[in-house]
């Protein structure tokens, strides 16, 4: 059977991207007669707050998402990363790390975006004395060791993936210096103990996909199906972000139904071919991955609802 899920971030309201992701990740689970599973991914506590938690679960249940199992709180469960964690560290893939932010963007190391490099790997070799004089200044983050080899998959949409762990993404955290379980660590382990087997998500995260097939294999899980969805733009053509309030449901419940969004959405991603108020259970039998559109999508401009 197919399990589905949506995993969203509450640091900010639901805005339309992350409902095409909900949509697609929904109507493919159901439409196969499969399971479909909520977690809410609040690692990072002072960015997501309960009430943002707890707001997304009312604006999907207002939407008329169900799912088949009580919400997952990846707050609740370090005790479990913890376990994982360790079980890597028994195989020796795990090494301290006392690199700081400035000291990661200051190296020459390829700059893989705004905030990450590939890690040149300054803190792999340290000594026992090392470790014990650094950490009395600093906590230090823990990484996972990478081979020089290629992981490659097939996506969902998007066909033959490969990257080079060591070239292209490099050793990367599991633990932050401050505690906080990485967000690798605990997608791969909830989506494998929940029994998730597709995995739906914006291509936004197709490069971290390696990575967390590597940490699949090592601690034994299985491999999904990836099917990683074109980005949702604005009508100028900008990438979504929660910072577009216009495009959340904050302002959205109050001009549209839940029928208007689910519509809009599904002839946006090429599901129905005429923009028109749609229920859930009616989009079911109407999906198709054949359907979806390849390349990013643009909204069209968001007119007063439908009489």
């Amino acid at each position: 059977m197919i399990t589905g899920r949506f995993a969203p971030t509450p640091s900010g309201r639901l805005h339309l991207g992350n409902l095409l992701c909900a949509l697609l990740a929904y109507l493919s689970a159901r439409s196969q007669g499969g399971r479909f599973l909520l977690r809410i991914e609040d690692l990072d506590v002072p960015r997501c707050p309960r009430h943002l938690s707890l707001q997304c679960i009312e604006d999907l249940e207002w939407l008329g998402f169900t799912w088949d199992e009580e919400p997952l709180w990846q707050s609740q469960r370090s005790d479990i990363y913890q376990r994982y964690l360790d079980e890597l560290q028994k195989q020796g893939l795990i090494y301290p790390c006392f690199c700081t932010r400035a000291q990661l963007m200051a190296s020459q190391a390829p700059n893989l975006g705004d905030t990450q490099v590939v890690y040149n790997r300054a803190c792999v070799n340290l000594s026992d004395e090392d470790i014990a004089r650094l950490s009395q200044t600093r906590s230090p983050a823990l990484r996972l060791r990478v081979p020089d080899a290629e992981v490659a998959f097939t996506d969902g949409l998007f066909g033959l993936q490969k990257e080079n762990l060591a070239r292209d993404c490099g050793d990367f955290i599991l633990r932050r210096s401050d505690g906080l379980f990485g967000y690798q660590l605990a997608v791969v382990v909830d989506d494998a103990l929940c029994g998730v087997n597709e995995v739906v998500r914006g291509r936004d995260i197709l490069s971290a996909t390696p990575r967390q097939i590597y940490l699949l294999d090592k601690l034994g899980f299985p491999l999904p199906k990836y099917v990683h969805i074109p980005l949702l733009m604005d009508a100028q053509g900008r990438r979504l972000a929660k910072r577009d309030k216009d495009l959340d449901l904050s302002a959205l419940s109050r001009r549209f139904t839940p029928a208007d969004i689910l519509g809009m959405l599904a002839c946006s991603a090429g599901i129905i071919e005429e923009n028109r108020p749609m229920t859930l259970e009616q989009l079911i039998p109407l999906f198709s991955w054949e359907k979806v559109k390849r390349s990013d999508i643009r909204l069209p401009e968001m007119e007063a609802p439908h009489a």
